[in-house]
């Protein structure tokens, strides 16, 4: 009995230091773009390079991460959970302090690398040391902390490229402690020739990531489209800021209760329900403005509901592939994200040719085709991970 008990505080150990790490990391990288501005005028670029680097960082950090996932299975993940958010903390806190362009951009690029190895090692942990009756709650509460950071990541970003380095200690600390907690995590499944893990990424998994990638370009581009559908409307920053505040925070809680419940009725239930139910309530959100009573509490809704699929999904491919939780999860997190975000400028391009409302709305009924696929995959298997 005491020995369960120990088993369990360690468990829950490790998860609040990987979802800490999370937080942490994401909350760096949230911090790109806000100083998108303040990089141009230091470095004297244009704004075509400024935004080169969030292109070079969603490369490192997200399209490549079913590499760096299959990496981390063949190497220690305890590694790549501690130092991850290092790398990215040290990387994009001295973002001022190069001395030319160049440089700023292999900084960026390793940073993102730093991102990109953390995410499916702390999802891996986090998935093979969660009770599998509360698999997708704990998964959920993971996921949660990267909303949390992605949404205080502006915050430091208004300290000023010159203040920056202070935060790094933040991941310093974090590091320390995941390193401390983690145990070794080398992949104990008999390891495959690189070439054969394209097998992994096939049947109900590939279908799983489209519909991950047209749920995330639906959002995506309903986000990018939103502050030029206010601005539009006769509003401004100030609104376009606290929406986001608002879809963000409901992300975060959403995750939480769709993770919860995929745990008693099934994933593909909630996957299929969390995307079919959001889209009446999504198109009304795209026709209103602040203007309407409804448009903040809308906003949680539409959040809440579109993000309860995301860590679900991750759990979801974790055990459509039981021996390869890394790969599987840097595939739900990384790869989907990536792709989305690369095909994103298709939805600016129809905004340019019609209107921002009408590319939104075009964006939205992406989620049609996401939950006919949802609607169609196999219920997975609970397994235990290895």
């Amino acid at each position: 009995m005491q020995a369960t008990l120990s088993t369990t505080r360690h468990a829950a150990a490790i998860a609040v230091a990987v979802t800490a790490g999370h937080f942490i990391n994401d909350a760096y990288s949230a911090m790109l773009t806000p100083l998108t501005p303040a990089l141009q005028a230091k470095y004297g670029v244009s704004i075509a390079a400024v935004t080169f680097l969030g292109s070079v960082y969603s490369l490192t950090s997200s399209v490549l991460q079913p590499v760096l996932g299959i990496l981390g299975e063949r190497l220690d993940r305890r590694y790549a959970a501690a130092l991850g958010p290092l790398m990215t903390g040290i990387g994009l806190t001295l973002m001022g302090f190069v001395p030319w362009f160049g440089a700023l951009v292999l900084l960026v690029a390793v940073a993102g690398f730093g991102s990109g190895f953390f995410h499916p090692a702390g999802a891996a942990y986090v998935a093979q040391h969660s009770p599998p009756d509360k698999r997708g709650l704990w998964a959920s509460l993971f996921s949660a902390g990267g909303t949390a950071g992605m949404a205080l990541g502006p915050v430091f970003a208004g300290v000023g490229l010159t203040h920056l380095p202070w935060f790094a200690l933040i991941g310093v600390v974090i590091a320390a402690i995941t390193f401390a907690v983690t145990p070794s995590g080398v992949q104990k499944a008999k390891r495959i020739p690189l070439r054969d893990y394209a097998g992994i990424f096939r049947g109900p998994l590939v279908w799983l990531w489209a519909m991950a990638v047209l749920r995330s370009l639906a959002s995506m581009g309903y986000n990018a489209m939103l502050p030029f559908m206010l601005l539009a409307r006769g509003y401004g920053a100030r609104e376009v800021a606290l929406t986001l505040a608002v879809y963000s925070v409901a992300s975060a809680i959403g995750g939480i209760v769709g993770g919860r419940l995929s745990d008693r009725v099934g994933r593909v239930t909630v996957l299929r329900g969390a995307i079919l139910t959001t889209i009446p309530f999504f198109a009304l959100l795209i026709l209103s403005s602040p203007a309407n009573w409804w448009f903040y509490p809308l906003t949680f809704i539409v959040g809440a509901a579109v993000n309860a699929s995301i860590p679900v999904g991750v759990v979801t491919a974790q055990e459509y592939a039981p021996g390869h939780v890394a790969v599987a999860s840097s595939i739900m997190m990384g790869f989907s994200w990536g792709f989305a975000g690369l095909l994103v400028f298709l939805v600016g391009a129809l905004a340019d040719a019609t209107s921002p409302t009408t590319a939104a709305l075009a964006a939205l009924s992406l989620l049609i085709p996401s939950a006919i696929i949802a609607a169609r995959l196999p219920e997975p298997q609970k397994v235990q991970f290895s």
